[in-house]
């Protein structure tokens, strides 16, 4: 078969758009990262500049994570940070937030975006379909599927991580183990929001969170936990693979001539990926979430002992926080 036209190594030869996209995806890697960025930053911001966070508001907060750092340490029994060291509290931005949160969970994004473009090569037609070699239709979208599935996972994960970042009060509002360090990330906008919207005392929600941003920093900083965690999280992404017909009939639904059914075709990155969760995933669902369980338990014991002889009102704020969880 020859190296040019629908058919040959490029699906997109012959068309010069097409083309160009092609040569600019086909170097992005696995996750388009520069369109994760703009649309995370999108999605935090909506848009608008961010002040940085009050050198104040910084000074409270190291000095309530000094007291929260000791409390927990005495309640769990483990170290704070790796190696003993003392937590570094760091108040930042949304976008912030963002971006570092986009760099963490890197690996887990670049797992599903190689799942997904191998699932998509290892499908093949029923028994009862008979494969058409050189079908050129197949060919363009086999190959726009593998073209644009890093740049569709760049906005999706991008959106997904800006969005989180207008509510998450640290890092861990998902308990997923990011890279070992001994610095936590607080966001005191969403911070101040929150007590606001719940009408709790400041000092005592950033108290709370202090206590337990460090308890999940240090049950996720003990070493097998870590491992098992990563490891399931790992394996559950990298088992998830596309319809093999999800493509071809988002296709069929709309017109490709008309600009509102490209719209309509790009404008959801998550149903034109198809993802699907496969055998593999339901079988490792249950370890998974297991494991979450006892992590969020723990944690959560470990708040409340120290909590409760912290504050006067431990209980209310508590529940506020479970029910915002919810």
């Amino acid at each position: 078969m020859g190296g040019s036209g629908p058919t040959g190594g490029n699906p997109f030869e012959g068309l010069p758009f097409f083309g160009d996209l092609a040569k600019m995806l086909a170097s992005s890697g696995p996750v388009h990262w520069d369109a994760a960025r703009q649309f995370a930053l999108a999605a935090a911001t909506g848009g608008s500049p961010e002040p940085n966070p009050d050198p104040l508001e910084r000074i409270r907060l190291e000095e309530l994570a000094r007291v929260a750092e000791l409390r927990v340490a005495d309640a769990s029994g483990l170290p704070t940070a790796p190696g003993g060291r003392l937590v570094r509290i760091t108040a930042v931005t949304r976008a912030e937030w963002a971006t570092r949160t986009l760099d963490a969970y890197r690996p887990i994004f670049e797992r599903l975006s190689t799942a997904l473009a191998a699932g998509a090569g290892e499908e093949a037609p029923p028994d009862d379909v008979p494969a058409v070699p050189g079908d050129p239709s197949a060919d363009l979208l086999g190959g726009m599927f593998a073209m644009l599935t890093p740049v569709l996972l760049g906005v999706q994960a991008g959106s997904m991580v800006g969005h989180l970042a207008t509510r998450s009060l640290g890092q861990y509002d998902l308990p997923l183990p990011r890279p070992p360090s001994d610095e936590l990330l607080l966001v005191p906008a969403n911070l101040n929001a929150v007590a606001e919207e719940w009408s709790l005392p400041p000092d005592d929600l950033r108290l709370w969170t202090c206590v337990s941003e460090l308890a999940t920093h240090a049950v996720l900083g003990v070493p097998h936990v870590r491992a098992r965690l990563e490891g399931l999280v790992l394996e559950y992404v990298g088992a998830f693979r596309p319809d093999p017909n999800a493509l071809e009939s988002r296709f069929g639904e709309v017109d490709l001539a008309d600009p509102e059914g490209l719209q309509q075709v790009f404008g959801d990155p998550a149903q034109l990926l198809g993802a699907l969760r496969s055998p593999a995933q339901t079988a490792l669902l249950p370890a998974l979430e297991a494991l979450v369980a006892v992590v969020v338990g723990v944690v959560d014991g470990i708040v409340e002992t120290v909590s409760s002889g912290l504050l006067s009102d431990a209980g209310r704020l508590t529940e506020a926080l479970h029910r915002r969880r919810v």
